[in-house]
């Protein structure tokens, strides 16, 4: 069976959420670990065949915490996953581009192959109160999240990644 490697960071819940359900999407058709970014290191991704990321966009950059997790996982794995697939989660505020930017200059050094757009959603959380509250998405945004997990899980299970 296929195995897919699902790393998020979430301090609000929101990229949790889309993790959680990437990860139920993908289920049925992989191997599935879900592991924080904290937790994640590079045996993790030497063991997937695989990976999804999600986390939150935070000042128009990925969250500190996801990026510890590429830069501590970066030179211990280069040049060992080239050619492998990834998808990306991104919860932000009001945009999200930055943080999909700075996962795909990653991604390109260690020459992933991305197999679907970043999937942004948007919680429009604009002030202190809104942008440090927890989160809870709607069925619709954790629909898509799942679907793109389902995909990905798919896309690995049939040989097409």
């Amino acid at each position: 069976m296929a195995r897919l490697l699902i790393v998020f960071h979430s301090r609000t819940g929101a990229a949790r959420q889309m993790a959680e359900a990437a990860a139920h999407g993908a289920a049925p058709e992989a191997e599935v670990r879900l592991l924080p970014a904290e937790a994640a290191g590079p045996d993790d991704l030497l063991g997937a065949d695989g990976y999804l990321f999600a986390a939150p966009e935070n000042l128009a950059a990925l969250s500190g915490p996801m990026k510890d997790f590429f830069d501590r996982c970066y030179y211990p794995v280069l040049d060992r996953l080239n050619g492998r697939p990834y998808a990306l989660l991104v919860a932000a505020g009001s945009d999200g581009t930055g943080a999909a930017r700075q996962v795909a200059r990653i991604a390109t050094g260690w020459r992933l192959r991305a197999v679907a757009e970043p999937l942004i959603v948007c919680t429009r959380a604009q002030t202190a109160a809104a942008i440090l509250a927890p989160k809870a998405l709607d069925e619709a945004e954790l629909r898509r999240c799942e679907e793109a997990g389902a995909a990905l899980g798919a896309g690995l299970a049939l040989g097409i990644f």
